[in-house]
């Protein structure tokens, strides 16, 4: 084997993370979508440059992009975390095989006596994707989080939402639109905008909690039966890998404070 090392290249995911600017978008984007001019504030850089190492990102099939449903014109920029985390475990696979399997442990749950986490999702009608998070995220943090949702023009919870997550076996009973306005002046931990027309009037809130948005198109938008229906499972997908992902941050923070 040491006779071939001379002809050994990194893998192309490890140049792609060896560079200053594309570390830093990485890390932005790892928790939250974001637009050019936005990634260009944050990170302080020109616009061109920004745009330069979004697109190599892209090519390496790291980041990906989707227009606004708010400004066609404009274009969300988010990580591919479960592709990224695919390509970082075989490079290290390819340095050593026993790396394959190095994964941090996760069975040690967060303290029992912290208070729950308070998490707020948001979007335009509070009818089907802040819905469906409520819903995933109660489900699935149990009593370590306390969750709520509303809309900037609430509407009602769209049956295909409910829908999907009772057959999932995931509790419904407490879901129903609501106005932002319900919730103004209380303390959140997290409030995630998951529409982008709801990232873009969302209100402040006290306590400075984390802001983060997740560009998903609005299924029930969509006219065709068919067609709306994969959206919605899209959807539900794409809300459960962000977060579980979510869930691991929030244990981790648990455990610190």
């Amino acid at each position: 084997m040491l006779t071939t090392l001379a002809h050994r290249e990194p893998p192309n995911v490890l140049k792609l993370l060896a560079h200053g600017v594309r570390w830093q978008l990485l890390t932005a984007l790892a928790y939250s979508d974001y637009r050019v001019n936005e990634l260009g504030t944050l990170l302080r850089k020109p616009l061109n440059l920004v745009s330069y190492h979004l697109r190599l990102l892209r090519v390496g099939s790291i980041v990906q992009e989707r227009r606004s449903s708010a400004d066609a014109r404009d274009v969300y920029y988010s990580l591919d975390l479960a592709h990224f985390q695919a390509l970082y475990t075989f490079a290290g696979e390819s340095l050593h095989p026993a790396l394959a399997n190095a994964q941090p442990d996760s069975a040690n749950q967060a303290a029992s006596n912290r208070p729950p986490t308070r998490v707020l999702f948001l979007c335009t009608h509070n009818s089907a994707r802040s819905q469906i998070a409520e819903a995933l995220l109660r489900h699935l943090g149990g009593e370590r989080v306390e969750v709520f949702s509303a809309g900037t023009e609430p509407s009602t919870v769209h049956p295909k939402a409910l829908d999907i997550l009772q057959k999932e076996e995931i509790e419904t009973s407490a879901l129903y639109s609501k106005h932002v306005e319900q919730l103004m002046g209380q303390d959140f931990d997290y409030v995630i905008t998951v529409c982008d027309r709801a990232q873009e009037s969302c209100p402040v809130f006290p306590g400075d909690p984390e802001r983060i948005h997740w560009s998903f198109p609005d299924p029930s938008a969509i006219a065709d039966a068919d067609v709306q229906n994969l959206a919605f499972l899209e959807v539900f997908a794409g809300l459960e890998k962000r977060l579980r992902i979510l869930l691991t941050l929030i244990d981790r923070h648990r455990r610190l404070v």
